[in-house]
């Protein structure tokens, strides 16, 4: 688990003022996201359990320590974050909840200095997978429910992390199966894979290769056809699952070239061989865009693997995302920075029907209807006793995607809902304004 010095350097900076003048009282941030990256009219969160984790081994070993005295952090500091550990609260939205812009994702309430060397961990965990659990989101939406994905993004994720991680949130959100095997394993879920070009051209014929592979593995045989000439690849393919009787334990797979085109000629071969049960298998450069383009043609699809565009969210690989201090030592705060305004006090969110979504205080009461999104997921330092696994995200997931407005679902131009302010929240914003404005000395009547 990474540690303390995982962090930007102005964080511990402000850490270490804070500590010397004493300024230890709670501090509340919020972390939201500003703007939806272009098509996207709605987000998924996730990353809230990673950040949890985290949080609860938080501090400075030995090592981190020696490192900031060398870069002149005084021994009264050192001596400070020796003792640090994070000791406060987290409310977030849980994983597989669909939100959107400004709507506080995760909230972080605890001493001062705690609070504030977080944030960039959270803010890295909570944009990335929240990324890409919406990007794999929008491949489901594409698919349509008539063809199964199979997450195969490990090889051109930008690091393993996250390549872990879009295998685990891609089965949160639909597919059926990952690739990876290590996340397939970390997080149970179903490992797939086929063959590469590289072990046909291995052998001297591509016949010998499919008989080889196939006794090898008969019960999961999926035969990579294009190498050479596709259709020819298929007609070697149909001999070797004849030969052998493999049937509907086995499949082609279409890694080139028009895949519409393909897939029709393929499907007339197999199903002219009497193969109809023998599944076609499509992969390339998919996402959803290129799903939804198969799917309307009426390519007999049955599969796809989703690699390469959704490991790093290729059209949005970046979230507007902040973390702000919106109250300290009881006072609400927000800053006013142009275009970079935000809502002040903790807050909830309330939802009604058909994803409704109202902005709120903490502690206000909840309209007539609503539910409330953010949850205690920490108190003390320490997790809560929940046990919230992948399918329970997953029906969350299903839940929220079944109420989605179809204008929000659009690949694309999107029409993302608008979070409305409650009144108490709008009332509290007013007043917060106001005030910043007073201290600053900025004018707000007649000139």
């Amino acid at each position: 688990m990474p540690g303390a010095l995982l962090t930007d350097l102005y964080e511990l900076n402000m850490a270490a003022s804070y500590l010397r003048h004493g300024m230890r009282a709670p501090a509340t941030f919020s972390l939201f996201v500003r703007n939806l990256p272009p098509n996207r009219g709605f987000l998924v969160a996730a990353g809230a359990e990673s950040c949890c984790e985290w949080l609860e081994q938080f501090g400075f070993e030995d090592d981190d320590l020696a490192y900031l005295a060398h870069l002149g952090f005084d021994d009264a500091t050192l001596e400070s974050f020796s003792k640090l550990r994070f000791t406060g609260e987290v409310v977030a939205v849980p994983e597989g909840r669909i939100i959107f812009a400004n709507e506080p994702i995760l909230e972080v309430t605890a001493p001062l200095p705690e609070a504030q060397l977080v944030e960039t961990y959270l803010l890295n965990q909570v944009s990335m997978q929240t990324t890409l659990a919406t990007k794999a989101a929008r491949c489901r939406l594409a698919a349509a429910g008539k063809i199964d994905l199979i997450e195969f993004g490990l090889r051109r994720t930008q690091g393993i992390e996250p390549g872990i991680a879009v295998a685990r949130l891609s089965a949160m959100v639909g597919f059926s199966a990952t690739s990876n095997v290590e996340a397939a394993r970390r997080h149970g879920l179903v490992a797939a894979g086929t063959m590469a070009h590289s072990y046909i051209e291995a052998f001297e014929h591509e016949v010998d290769a499919f008989s080889t592979f196939a006794s090898d593995f008969p019960d999961q045989t999926t035969f990579l056809v294009d190498t050479y000439d596709t259709l020819a690849g298929v007609a070697r393919a149909i001999e070797v699952i004849k030969s052998l009787d493999l049937g509907h334990h086995s499949g082609i797979r279409l890694d080139s070239g028009d895949l519409v085109e393909l897939s029709v000629a393929a499907r007339r071969l197999l199903d002219a061989a009497g193969l109809v049960d023998v599944r076609i298998i499509v992969s390339g450069g998919l996402d959803e865009y290129e799903l939804a383009r198969l799917v309307a043609a009426g390519a007999p699809i049955d599969a796809a693997g989703v690699g390469t565009r959704l490991g790093v969210s290729a059209d949005a690989p970046y979230l507007d995302s902040a973390y702000k201090l919106v109250a300290y030592n009881g006072r609400p705060l927000a800053k006013l920075s142009e275009g970079k305004a935000n809502l002040p006090g903790a807050k909830q969110i309330f939802r009604s029907a058909h994803l409704h979504d109202e902005i709120g205080c903490r502690d206000e009461v909840a309209p007539t209807g609503a539910t409330t999104l953010l949850e205690e997921m920490m108190r003390s330092g320490r997790r809560l006793e929940r046990l919230d696994t992948l399918s329970a995200a997953r029906v969350r997931f299903e839940t929220d995607l079944r109420e989605l407005p179809e204008a929000a679902r659009r690949l694309a131009d999107p029409v993302a809902p608008i979070s409305a302010i409650t009144p108490g929240l709008s009332r509290l914003t007013e007043q917060v304004r106001a005030i910043a404005r007073q201290r600053a000395g900025v004018r707000t009547g007649p000139q």
